[in-house]
């Protein structure tokens, strides 16, 4: 059906054309799948949005097989309930062993909080419930999906995407 669906689409001759449905509780591996089937018959000229994707990893994955553009609620979420992404893996700063730890949030980061403020610190907005706290975790979310996009591009540009996304990945697929 994903296939016919394409088909139909692919041949309106839509300025860009959307694939929603994925990302709703299967298997990575499944999604990436159904990615591919929809992504060979979608023409390539026109942009490929896949909605509601997902974590880093997920974005990279899907740019490999042919994805232009996404969306999801991930990073906010996650960053609301303590789980923040970089580029050496996720860490969830509810944990204890982040109470002493007076290092940036993120020493490669790109946003203001990534420099202006501690793990330690942003624990305590976390254990204190303070709001702060998620709002600091969600601008480094956000800054941290800008810069890993950016970067896929750049890669792409540069053509060592692939050789790129792979070691990216292994250095995300990681909990801190």
């Amino acid at each position: 059906m994903r296939r016919q669906s394409a088909e139909y689409i692919a041949n309106t001759g839509a300025k860009g054309n959307a694939i929603g449905g994925l990302s709703v509780g299967e298997p990575a591996e499944e999604m990436y799948g159904m990615t591919e089937v929809v992504c060979e018959i979608l023409p390539e000229d026109k942009p490929r949005y896949l909605m509601g994707v997902g974590t880093p990893i997920n974005i990279l994955e899907n740019i490999a097989l042919g994805i232009d553009m996404f969306d999801c609620v991930m990073p906010t979420v996650n960053a609301r309930n303590g789980m923040l992404f970089t580029a050496h893996g996720t860490i969830n700063i509810k944990n204890k062993k982040w109470e002493d730890d007076f290092s940036p949030i993120d020493e490669m980061g790109t946003t203001f909080v990534d420099r202006e403020y501690s793990k330690a610190y942003l624990r305590h907005l976390f254990a204190a419930n303070e709001f702060l706290g998620k709002q600091i975790a969600t601008i480094h979310n956000l800054g941290f999906y800008l810069w890993l996009v950016r970067e896929a591009r750049k890669h792409i540009l540069e053509g060592d995407f692939y050789a790129w996304k792979s070691a990216m990945v292994k250095q995300m697929d990681k909990r801190l």
